[in-house]
């Protein structure tokens, strides 16, 4: 305990006195909330010997508040984009050098999940395993790198994108659907939602790092985009999930819809609304830690979260078809006992954790000579100070 008391300390005296931890904090919001949504509405069932992907959602409609809770992707745009301009304004060397720096932070660690599928892969293909069964593991285990090639587009772009009004994007998406759904244009044409529909709460990160938004702002963006995300469910045939539900004739997130951008710009007005109550609370140094501790293997616990899924549903084909993650997601049944099986995925998450977390990037340079001379909470430490 008097140790545990000691990393507290050495992590908040290690950051920053100007450090805005409440972003810290929306950041790990926005990631745990990912993680627990795809380990919750990710089923893959097992049918004669092979896997497909399902959904609880698809079976079960009335559980779609879950994907509200759990779809946090606009705050993990919102603070990417703060983060970039503030980087960007920050930096005295040109755009190519500051981008190469932060290309090689975000993709250094990308890598090692390529390799690791490359031969996992490989290998399951050499054995026997059909293609389809390769195919329904390496969609969700590679799922979370979609999102990092459109935030790296985003970032290559911050210069632009941080003259850009939120509401352009908005526009865009607007159109973009209604020529699609209300004119009958071709399916391809949504793609175009893909840029413009992250690009929104991207840009709000942009003009936050500007200026702050004013209550009233955060209050328009909470309420109109609830209004806005509820007539479009409730008057113009937009699904109530937020997340893609298989088999569903018009996914909110693949590509991304108007619903799902004024979600978006909802979860922004009420992240934002929340910054006050998070840097009180954060001042307390036990609160930070566990927010620091957590955003040290952020891109980790990001790239490797479903990996972890894939190698429980995986391993434990070898006892039959257990419930909850080779069975159908149906009932009740399913969904308490798949709540059950998230200890399991955490443990194996914290395995990749240590397998994988020296590619996570600003970890310090000399952190073994650190351990070696202060102990392994020193490098904590250490690593909070060269993370911040």
């Amino acid at each position: 305990m008097a140790d545990l008391r000691g990393l507290v300390r050495r992590v908040d005296a290690a950051t920053p006195p100007g450090r805005d931890r409440a972003v810290d904090a929306l950041r790990a919001f926005a990631i745990g909330g990912v993680v627990l949504g795809h380990w919750l509405v990710t089923a893959l069932v097992a049918d004669g010997g092979a896997l497909h992907g399902d959904s609880p959602l698809r079976h079960l409609p009335e559980l779609a508040p879950v994907s509200w809770l759990f779809q946090t992707l606009a705050v993990f745009f919102l603070v990417g984009g703060y983060v970039a301009a503030r980087s960007r304004a920050a930096y005295c060397g040109g755009h190519l050098t500051w981008l190469r720096a932060r290309f090689a932070r975000l993709f250094r660690p990308v890598a090692a999940v390529l390799v690791l599928w490359a031969v996992v892969s490989a290998a399951a293909s050499a054995m026997g395993t059909g293609t389809g069964t390769v195919r329904t593991l390496l969609g969700p285990a590679l799922s979370p790198l979609w999102f990092l090639l459109v935030f790296a587009a985003l970032t290559a772009a911050t210069p632009l994108v941080a003259r850009l009004h939120p509401l352009w994007s908005l526009a865009v998406v607007l159109h973009v659907d209604l020529f699609r759904f209300g004119f009958g244009g071709p399916a391809w044409l949504g793609w175009v939602n893909v840029a413009a529909g992250w690009l929104a709460p991207y840009c709000l990160g942009t003009a936050w790092a500007r200026r702050e938004p004013g209550t009233g702002v955060r209050w328009a963006l909470l309420l109109g985009g609830a209004a806005a995300t509820a007539a479009l469910v409730a008057w113009a045939g937009y699904p109530a999930s937020m997340v893609g539900v298989p088999g569903a004739p018009v996914s909110n997130l693949n590509p991304p819809t108007l619903a799902a951008v004024t979600f978006g710009l909802a979860q922004c007005g009420a992240a934002l609304l929340l910054l006050g109550p998070l840097r009180r609370v954060l001042t307390r140094p036990a609160a930070w830690a566990a927010v620091a501790l957590l955003n040290l293997c952020a891109m980790t616990v990001f790239l490797w979260h479903q990996t972890a899924l894939m190698a429980v549903t995986a391993t434990g084909l070898s006892f039959g078809r257990l419930p909850g993650l080779h069975t159908v997601p149906d009932g009740g049944e399913w969904v308490l006992a798949r709540i059950a099986w998230l200890p399991v995925f955490t443990l194996v998450l914290l395995v990749c954790r240590v397998a994988f977390h020296p590619y996570e990037p600003g970890r310090p340079k000399r952190a073994t000579r650190v351990v070696r001379a202060h102990g392994p909470d020193r490098d904590v430490a250490a690593e909070v100070h060269a993370s911040v």
